[in-house]
């Protein structure tokens, strides 16, 4: 069976923004922590190299496994902010109103926080937040 990469870290959130090479990325970055911990109630954590997360859930693997992820979370990559939200995107009405974006399966992709309503987007973290309620 294949191991899971990502997994909890115990890399500072604070130090590895402080790293990302842009700096309009790491500002964002900055906002969305604090905008993410604020929804959550939970503290950042470093999942694997590159996400900062909130909170965990568990999901179901293949064997009757379980794997743990944050509840929602996100990562400053070098083309675009990627939220890792899940089911919040499925609001079609709500992600007409957020401004430029892109979407895939459970991602949003985001160039940058100015380009988006800020309010929005807050209400999408805070309704991911909530459906992932239930792991840990």
């Amino acid at each position: 069976m294949a191991e899971i990469k990502t997994r909890p870290t115990k890399v500072s959130p604070a130090v590895f923004i402080s790293k990302v090479p842009d700096e309009q990325r790491r500002k964002d970055a900055k906002e969305l922590v604090t905008m993410m911990r604020d929804v959550t109630g939970e503290p950042p954590k470093m999942w694997g190299a590159s996400i900062i997360g909130f909170g965990t859930q568990k999901y179901p693997l293949a064997g009757g496994r379980e794997g743990e992820m944050c509840r929602i979370g996100f990562s400053p990559r070098k083309p675009s902010l990627v939220l890792y939200i899940g089911s919040a995107l499925n609001d079609d009405a709500l992600m007409a109103k957020l401004g430029a974006h892109s979407r895939g399966k459970g991602c949003l992709y985001v160039k940058r926080l100015d380009d988006v309503d800020r309010s929005v987007l807050r209400t999408l973290i805070g309704r991911a937040a909530k459906a992932n309620v239930g792991g840990v």
